[in-house]
């Protein structure tokens, strides 16, 4: 006969980032709680929210995060939702053949074909079924970013509305709902109070860290913070005889407290050693040294311009000297060296601006606290703003100019900027303005591109990386 109260356990982890120094750690952890509970008897999942993999780390550029999905089989996971970081830092191409060796599910219920269909790699829900015969069905979703989704070529949908759909169909077919959320804690918490079958809420993408959970009514909210620091564990009792959650319990357990072993170190810098040899590819020949510069101008940022605003055919650009993490030497320049460079998924992005407006801005880019402003998120992976760089845009005798022209206020002008300043945290009137998101291309793919240009015997170069 069936024991009256059953358990379920939850293992989660969210917004890895490509921090690999807790991974061994994690993936014995994770392994060995797997073996202890279905020794018990006890069902046991376990589950990924996303932002694993960030193109910063050589290891995830290297392998195009295939890296990361090995790390995933590896540890055991049951399922795992997408980021941001996996939907709109990869071409179409490589977000289609990320999954392909993976040994989990990928559960994902609103990104699309424009076409309204699944991709071939995604199941918008599962309904796993224990020992006992209990039926967990699990959903997932993703921050919407339709811009950016769109022109990588995919469809994103509303996620409220996605998961209302999706789990309506599923409430008849399940004893629980679990929802993999990379939507953030504002989002979860609107989810919560609007779908009632959902029973608990693995979430992500704020880097929210919920030590013991949080509830919602019914729905028990769970999160682990970010980079590893943190595993999750929900633990579910269920009573048969009654046919409902008897409780929900949260916990985290602290990555730095688990035992360590002394391959822990050496296979956490084995990645990074592997990633780099993965980027050891000649790309172009430098022809002088290019030293970094945070706070004023450079040959470098001026290179790194000119490069933006040959390939978007740009009147003038805007970014910011912190954005270089090195120099580049004189010599062969590898994809290793692009990537130690600039390591940000940040796309450039075309911003149609008037004379007038490109005044404002200008002005606002003169603001003497930015360069020492710390910048988090946004796809900046460095620390300091740094100074505000304004290529071929000048002003001289309280004249504006680009180049030597004067600047006209009721012209259009193109801005070519990174993506980052478009979001109105820094420079608010490019938030509204008319703009072209430059995708899959990442800021070092053009330098690349440029770089390869300037060595062409003619100089000539065209408007898509091949």
């Amino acid at each position: 006969m069936k024991e009256a109260i059953v358990s379920i356990h939850l293992y989660h982890t969210n917004d890895l980032h490509s921090h690999f120094n807790n991974w061994p750690k994690i993936g014995r952890y994770l392994t060995g709680e797997k073996e202890r509970n279905e020794a018990l008897g006890e069902a046991c999942f376990v589950f990924d929210i996303g932002d694993h993999i960030d193109r910063s780390h050589p290891y995830t550029e290297g392998t195009r995060g295939k890296g990361n999905v090995a790390l995933l089989n590896s540890a055991g996971y049951d399922a795992v939702t997408i980021g941001n970081n996996e939907g709109i830092t990869l071409s179409k191409h490589a977000l289609n053949t990320l999954y392909e060796g993976a040994a989990f599910d990928v559960i994902l219920c609103n990104l699309q074909e424009p076409d309204g269909t699944f991709p071939k790699w995604v199941k918008p829900y599962r309904i796993y079924q224990t020992a006992d015969g209990l039926r967990i069905g699990v959903v997932g979703a993703t921050a919407s970013y339709p811009v950016f989704y769109s022109r990588l070529g995919w469809m994103i949908t509303e996620p409220h509305a996605a998961l209302k759909k999706i789990t309506a169909e599923m409430e008849e077919q399940t004893d629980m709902i679990i929802c993999l959320s990379h939507l953030g804690v504002h989002e979860d918490r609107k989810l919560a109070e609007e779908i009632n079958s959902i029973d608990v809420i693995l979430g992500a993408h704020t880097h929210h860290l919920f030590t013991e959970g949080e509830w919602v009514g019914d729905t028990l909210l769970a999160a682990t913070g970010k980079f590893g620091m943190y595993v999750g564990h929900v633990r579910l009792d269920y009573d048969l005889a009654n046919k409902r959650v008897y409780q929900k319990k949260a916990a985290v357990v602290r990555c730095d407290q688990l035992d360590s072993e002394p391959a822990d170190i050496d296979m956490a810098n084995d990645l990074m050693i592997r990633g780099k040899k993965t980027l050891d590819e000649k790309v172009f020949f430098n022809i002088e040294a290019m030293p970094q510069e945070l706070f004023g101008p450079s040959k470098l940022a001026s290179f790194f311009g000119e490069a933006l605003i040959a390939y978007t055919d740009a009147h003038c650009a805007l970014f910011n000297a912190g954005l270089f993490l090195s120099g580049l030497e004189k010599g062969w320049v590898t994809k290793r060296d692009l990537h130690a460079l600039l390591p940000h998924p940040i796309n450039p992005c075309v911003v149609m601006l008037s004379g007038r407006e490109l005044k404002e801005l200008y002005e606002l880019s003169l603001h003497e606290q930015l360069p020492q402003t710390e910048v988090r998120g946004l796809g900046f992976r460095g620390s300091l703003m740094g100074a505000i760089i304004l290529h071929r845009l000048r002003m001289e005798d309280e004249t504006l100019l680009i180049g030597t022209e004067k600047v006209k206020d009721d012209t259009t002008y193109r801005l070519v900027t990174l993506d980052m300043f478009t979001f109105g945290y820094f420079f608010p009137l490019l938030k509204e303005a008319p703009k072209e998101y430059i995708m899959p291309e990442l800021i070092r793919d053009v330098v690349a591109w440029y770089g390869k240009c300037r060595l062409e015997e003619d100089g000539t170069g065209h408007n898509q990386l091949e």
